[in-house]
């Protein structure tokens, strides 16, 4: 069983990263690679290993909380790694589990691949399973989620991977604002990335 890798990144796609640990260079599925695009050297990745009958498959996160979570998460029927990734690109830890000890409907079918009885399934499962998962927040009370920061997270990550590729500030600025007065702001860092690029495709 494979719970850690430690390499440099040497690829990166839209679902994955690619990190070359002695040699060897592993797939690995992320919730948002772009995120390890500005990390220059070693980068240690947390990695939940699935053998299906046609693919050995690495899921990794930047954070052991992440991992854990994830876990967590294939836990609950209907929710497999994929969705499970999906619903980790759109929102923290913090939000997650925030999301759920509060019964909070709205925010987690606004998650991808995410129905409303699949939300109200993991409310039911997971209320009482994520002790010791951000422990900081709970003890706080911190759990409500504003709709604004909610969006603004996601971005703020797709312009890190913006960035990354060469974009200036004043162009990523630029595309925000398109975005924002499109309606168009919302979505994961994927979803966000793809519709800034095609933006700043037509701009040139």
């Amino acid at each position: 069983m494979i719970d850690f890798l430690r390499g440099p990144v040497v690829h990166l796609e839209a679902e994955y990263v690619v990190l070359d640990v002695q040699g060897v260079g592993y797939r690995v599925f992320c919730p948002n690679p772009y995120a390890f695009a500005k990390t220059e050297g070693p980068v240690m990745i947390y990695i939940h290993y699935q053998t299906r009958e046609d693919a050995t498959l690495l899921f990794g996160f930047p954070t052991r909380e992440e991992q854990r979570l994830f876990r967590k998460l294939i836990e609950v029927s209907g929710i497999g790694p994929r969705v499970a990734l999906g619903i980790l690109t759109g929102g923290t830890p913090d939000q997650l589990i925030s999301a759920i000890y509060q019964e909070n409907i709205t925010f987690l079918t606004k998650l991808p691949g995410i129905g409303k009885k699949t939300a109200q399934r993991m409310i039911l499962d997971l209320k009482d399973k994520l002790d010791g998962l951000s422990l900081a927040s709970m003890q706080t009370g911190l759990f409500a989620v504003p709709q604004e920061e909610a969006n603004v997270l996601p971005w703020q990550e797709a312009r890190d991977g913006l960035k990354a590729l060469g974009y200036t500030e004043t162009e990523l600025d630029r595309v925000w604002l398109t975005l924002k007065k499109d309606g168009e702001e919302n979505g994961t860092v994927d979803v966000l990335m793809k519709k800034a690029l095609k933006l700043l495709y037509v701009a040139k």
